[in-house]
């Protein structure tokens, strides 16, 4: 029989360190983490390759004495947790495990000053072994350095990306949790360049807009909800400025920045009638819920929670978000393109002839004699008082005088181009409507306002029920969710171990395959814990019906039409943007207009 013994340390804090540290970002989350768990005002980051030569992290918290320096590096040990009820911890860190697993794959140097200590103290570990200790000179506060991460151990090492890619892993690190906590100024250096400067308290909405992008404030509604002991706060960008990857995505959860399906998905579900399947919300949403609710000790790495009550959580942020974008999305979020409004500015050029059409005319002999042109005779000619008689205008009654622009958000009527856009003058510009994408929002909505959700989620009994084939486990799956996709009108049930019986499919989809559908849903529920992808199908079922019903372009429009359509836009909630994510209108200042024809 093999001998069981216990590990050594260095072994057991390399095979922490497999889970705690797997890049240089990594670690450095964790070290910025604990700077500000030290109370910092003001945290330094500096960066050489990307965090693979050495990453340096400096802070002006509380600082630690040289027997708290020792302990800090034993595994297990935190001051983070003073009693044992880790269901009720409210700092970033908690484990104990971050330090010793970092200084046993890295040339680690700790320095750290308490407040009011005369001099500090300085502790240097080489992959497990402390190498050096001894008195450092440095403020009030603690500063730690990671060198050649990985260096004695190549298989580990050669897993590491380029400098680029690390740099990027770190950036967006260092990113989460400035905006995690925006009363912390926060720098970040790699190599010679100044990356960021962030400056402390400068409210959630600035941090925000300079983290992830200056035009979100503006393209952008604040978000301050309340339900029983949640909170939701932060900014979600409106449905037209979208990104094409969800990487603009940030989540926090207690100040923690997470990566949690259930979060993702409840934001796809939030804007699945507003975006196309491509496209993803840009956002920084921050939850707040008791401790006990949720559990933060799932992974060593801390990005992953589980909550008590997920439904009640999920739905929170759902209807959170629609109800938010309901009152600011009748904005559109892009203005005019750049390189469409270049070309008013730019001067006519005339174009020179073909070389072909200048060969004809160089080429040709004008000495010779030409027949001369004629005039058109007269049969040809137009309106002429002895052919016919001339025009007349009609009397027709007058129409009346257009309401005043400024008294309308999206202004007044002026005509029509290419018989898909409408021209408005509001009192502050001009404004263009796309008539087929705007109308195709109100209709939507019109359908969802009187309860075609409902009729199009009555179900359609299967003549002879059909039986679908599953793993086990996905009919586990879907069995729990049955009562739920019920409401939805579809009908199933256990059919044995590994195999489900469906009775209905919703009405609007009776088409569908059973099989396909089932399987994709139970695809959904295994990868954000909710049937969200039948609810997705509805919505888009309602969006097909909407298009189709829906002002076409091509089609001329009366005047009145189209302030009529103007008037129900300012009405309608999501109105700024179609089904599919695009604007439905855009406008041009006159400021803007002026400038076009050098007034200013």
């Amino acid at each position: 029989m093999p001998e069981i013994r216990r590990l050594p340390d260095t072994l057991v804090n390399r095979i922490a360190a497999g889970e705690v540290v797997e890049r240089p970002s990594s670690a450095l989350k964790e070290l910025v983490e604990n700077a500000i768990d030290a109370g910092a005002s003001r945290i330094a980051v500096k960066l050489v390759e990307g965090g693979l030569t050495s990453l340096e992290v400096t802070d002006d918290g509380c600082g630690m004495s040289p027997a708290e320096m020792a302990l800090a590096l034993e595994r297990h040990a935190t001051s983070k947790l003073p009693d044992e009820a880790i269901e009720m911890v409210s700092t970033l860190g908690f484990r104990g495990e971050a330090l010793p697993s970092i200084a046993s794959v890295a040339r680690f140097t700790l320095e750290s000053r308490p407040h009011g200590a005369d001099d500090g103290w300085k502790r240097v570990v080489d992959h497990g072994a402390l190498v050096a200790k001894g008195p450092a000179a440095l403020p009030p506060g603690t500063r730690v350095r990671v060198e050649n991460l990985f260096g004695k151990i190549p298989a580990r090492r050669k897993f590491l990306r380029t400098p680029r890619s690390e740099y990027a892993a770190c950036l967006d690190v260092v990113k989460r949790l400035a905006m995690a906590r925006p009363d912390v100024a926060i720098t970040l250096e790699h190599g010679d360049r100044r990356i960021l400067g962030l400056q402390g308290g400068e409210g959630l909405e600035n941090r925000v807009a300079q983290v992830v992008a200056r035009e979100l404030k503006d393209n952008g509604v604040a978000i301050d909800l309340e339900r029983g002991p949640m909170r939701l706060t932060g900014i979600a960008g409106l449905p037209t400025y979208n990104r094409g990857i969800a990487d603009h995505q940030y989540l926090f959860v207690n100040g923690r920045p997470v990566k949690d399906r259930l979060l993702t998905g409840a934001v796809r579900g939030a804007y699945s009638d507003m975006l196309a399947r491509d496209r993803h919300a840009v956002l920084a949403l921050f939850l707040d819920l008791p401790p006990e609710m949720v559990d933060v000790n799932v992974h060593p790495a801390k990005t992953e929670v589980r909550f008590r009550d997920s439904q009640a959580v999920r739905g929170f942020i759902v209807s959170g978000l629609r109800n938010a974008l309901a009152t600011g999305d009748k904005r559109s979020a892009q203005s005019p393109d750049a390189g469409a409004m270049s070309r008013w500015q730019q001067e006519p050029v005339h174009e020179e002839p073909s070389p072909a059409l200048r060969s004809i005319f160089e080429t040709r002999d004008w000495s010779a004699p030409q027949q001369r042109i004629s005039e058109a005779p007269q049969q040809w000619r137009g309106a002429d008082t002895d052919v016919m008689a001339e025009p007349r205008g009609r009397a027709e009654e007058a129409a009346p005088v257009a309401a005043e622009a400024q008294d309308f958000p999206l202004g007044v009527a002026r005509g029509q181009v290419a018989n898909t856009y409408i021209v408005a003058e509001a009192k502050d510009g001009l404004v263009l409507v796309d008539q087929h994408a705007a109308h195709e929002r109100l209709v939507l909505e019109r359908l969802k306002a009187a309860g075609a959700e409902e009729a199009v989620a009555r179900s359609q009994a299967l003549l002879i029920p059909e039986v679908v084939e599953l793993e086990e486990t996905s009919c586990d799956r879907l069995e729990e969710a049955a009562e739920t996709l019920a409401t939805h009108g579809l009908t199933i049930e256990r059919f044995g171990p590994s195999a489900m019986l469906v009775r209905s499919l919703p009405h609007a989809i009776a088409r569908t395959d059973p099989e396909k559908l089932l399987r994709d849903i139970d695809d959904d529920l295994a990868l954000n814990g909710e049937a969200l992808h039948l609810g997705e199908k509805l919505d888009l079922v309602l969006a097909t019906m909407a298009c189709h019903g829906s002002v076409r372009a091509g089609r001329t429009l009366r005047v009145d039409e189209m302030n009529a359509l103007l008037r129900e836009m300012e009405r309608t909630p999501r109105s700024g943007q179609c089904n599919h994510g695009r604007p439905t209108w855009v406008k041009l200042s006159m400021e803007d207009v002026e400038k076009l024809f050098g007034r200013h």
